[in-house]
């Protein structure tokens, strides 16, 4: 079993790495290993919220079903990411589901030990407030990429994420889907054909090459200047 320093992800977290040591020590007293098993569910919507999660290894997808029986994806979360937060502090159940794509490590923590913290101290509640302020920033920008840009124009910049610092030494770019092309479609709000059919024509103008879930980009700068 893979051994982890709680209070260094904790630390690390965007949403406590403001936090003091001290204040650290405390949060990971109420922290859980949850070990699980790819297709495992984490929770249901509907179910009452007991804390939040963070993803040391693996990977969650956050769906919902419609009532026509359609999945739609709100999110991937990826090592380093935590999820939960809003929903802790709302009191009310989960809108969504959970459910692990990988085996992953995901911590729990508590919803007691946070509410303790803030009680505590006011200063904490602030950073936690700021944390939650970066993740609404997050979702505003996606919903202002559904609603501004084009199809694929969003498969493009989902494409780009993966860029590096390194980038620029290469031209090429090689990229492994972490999800099936059909769970990303639906995170990025279009069809699994669209999804296909925008990768076919990015193939065809030679900007990237697609073996399974395997990527290249072929020229970053030509990818990212392509309309």
């Amino acid at each position: 079993m893979v051994q982890i320093n709680v209070h260094s992800i904790l630390a690390n977290l965007p949403l406590f790495n403001e936090m003091c040591p001290e204040e650290i020590a405390r949060l990971a007293l109420g922290v859980r290993e949850l070990h699980l098993s790819r297709s495992d569910k984490l929770f249901h919507g509907g179910e009452a919220s007991h804390g939040f999660f963070i993803v040391v290894y693996g990977q969650v997808k956050l769906a919902f079903t419609s009532t026509k029986g359609i999945e739609k994806v709100v999110k991937l979360i990826g090592p380093g990411q935590s999820f939960g937060e809003a929903v802790m502090f709302l009191g009310k159940p989960y809108p969504l589901s959970a459910h692990v794509l990988a085996d992953s490590l995901v911590l729990h923590i508590s919803k007691a030990v946070v509410y303790e913290e803030i009680a505590r101290d006011p200063i904490f509640c602030r950073k936690m407030l700021a944390g939650l302020s970066m993740r609404l920033h997050g979702l505003v920008h996606d919903v202002e990429s559904y609603s501004l840009h084009s199809s694929a124009q969003r498969v493009i910049g989902y494409l780009l994420q993966h860029e590096t610092t390194d980038t620029a030494a290469s031209k090429t770019v090689h990229i492994h889907l972490t999800a099936s092309k059909n769970i990303i479609a639906s995170r990025l709000n279009i069809t699994p054909e669209t999804f296909s059919r925008i990768l076919r024509d990015l193939c065809a103008a030679n900007l990237i090459s697609v073996d399974g879930r395997n990527i290249v980009i072929l020229d970053i700068e030509k990818l990212r200047n392509h309309e």
